[in-house]
C-alpha cells in the first residue's frame, strides 16, 4: 500500500520536471530508472551477506524483468505526454492487475478466489468511470488514442515484470531482485541519452532525482519484499491506488477536476481496496506492502 501511494506521485513529480526542463518522456523515464539502480544496487550487497547465488535461469528471469520495467517506463511516460496523467495512469495501472491475473494463472497457477475477483471487478469499474472527466462525449484530441495504446502496453509491460519478480522471489532476496531489474532497464534505455541531450535547471534535477529515489527505489523496494507472501493479483490490485493517488494530487495540487462520475469512480475504487483488505484479514494473510 505505501508503494502504491508513493508511486501515485510520479505523474505530478512529472508536471513539476516539465515546467523547469524541456527532456522527453522518454529521457525522464530513462533518468527515473537511472537514478533507482545504483541506490538498490547498495543497498542489496550491504544487506545481502552472503551474496545470493543465482542460476541462468534467474538470470535470464532478471533479464526479462528488467526489459519489461524499462518498456514500461518508455510506454508510460509516452501514454502520460499523449493522454494525460489521470488517463495514461489509471489505463496502464487498471488494465495491469487483468493481465496478472491471466499470466499468473497460466504462469504461476494461482487461482482467483471470490474476494479477489470482486475486489478486482469493483477496482476496474471505478477506475473506468474516473477515465470519464477528460473530454466526456466530445471527440479526444490528435494522438489521444496512440497514447491509450501505449498506456495498455505500459500495462502488459508491468504485468510481465510483476509476474516475474514473483517467480523469483521465493530464490533471491528481494533486494537482489529489484537492483538486478532496475539495472537492466537502466541500461535498456541509455538509447535515449543518444537521441537527445539532457537539459535541465536544478529545480529539474531535483524533481529527477526525487522520482528515481521515493516512487521508484524505496517503492519498488517494498513493492517486491511485499509480493513474497502476497499472491500477484493482490498486489495488482493494490496498485490501483496509484492512479486514486494521482487523481487526488491532480484535484488538490492542479486543479484538475473529476465531475460525477469521477467521484464516483473514485469511490468505487476506494471500496475496491477495503473489500481486499477484508477480504484478506478474514483469510489471516498478511498485507506486507500495507501499513
Amino acid at each position: 500500500m505505501v508503494a502504491a501511494v508513493t508511486w501515485g506521485t510520479t505523474g505530478a513529480t512529472m508536471k513539476l520536471v516539465a515546467r523547469h526542463s524541456p527532456m522527453s518522456p522518454l529521457l525522464v523515464g530513462f533518468f527515473r530508472v537511472a537514478f533507482a539502480a545504483p541506490v538498490l544496487v547498495v543497498t542489496a550487497r550491504i544487506l545481502a551477506r552472503p551474496r545470493p547465488r543465482t542460476t541462468p535461469g534467474d538470470r535470464l528471469r532478471l533479464l526479462a524483468g528488467g526489459l519489461a520495467m524499462g518498456a514500461y517506463q518508455a510506454c508510460y511516460f509516452w501514454a502520460v505526454a499523449k493522454t494525460s496523467v489521470a488517463v495514461g495512469s489509471l489505463i496502464a495501472i487498471c488494465s495491469a492487475p487483468l493481465m496478472m491475473t491471466l499470466l499468473a494463472a497460466l504462469w504461476l497457477g494461482e487461482r482467483i478466489g471470490a474476494v479477489t475477483g470482486t475486489a478486482l471487478g469493483v477496482g476496474i469499474v471505478g477506475a473506468a468511470l474516473l477515465t470519464a472527466g477528460p473530454h466526456g462525449l466530445g471527440a479526444p484530441p490528435p494522438g489521444f488514442l496512440s497514447g491509450v495504446g501505449l498506456a495498455f502496453g505500459a500495462g502488459l509491460s508491468y504485468a510481465v515484470y510483476a509476474v516475474t519478480v514473483k517467480d523469483l522471489a521465493g530464490r533471491l532476496p528481494p533486494l537482489a531482485i529489484a537492483s538486478g531489474t532496475f539495472t537492466v532497464a537502466a541500461v535498456s534505455l541509455t538509447p535515449a541519452l543518444v537521441v537527445e541531450r539532457p537539459t535541465g535547471g536544478p529545480v529539474a534535477w531535483a524533481w529527477l532525482a526525487y522520482l528515481g529515489l521515493v516512487p521508484t527505489a524505496l517503492a519498488y523496494g517494498l513493492y517486491t519484499v511485499g509480493l513474497r507472501t502476497t499472491p500477484v493479483t493482490v498486489s495488482g490490485i493494490l496498485t490501483l491506488v496509484e492512479p486514486l493517488t494521482a487523481t487526488t494530487l491532480g484535484v488538490l495540487v492542479f486543479g484538475d477536476r473529476l465531475g460525477t462520475a469521477g467521484a464516483l469512480g473514485a469511490l468505487l475504487l476506494v471500496t475496491a481496496v477495503a473489500v481486499l483488505a477484508v477480504g484478506a484479514g478474514a483469510a489471516g494473510q498478511t498485507d506486507p506492502t500495507g501499513g
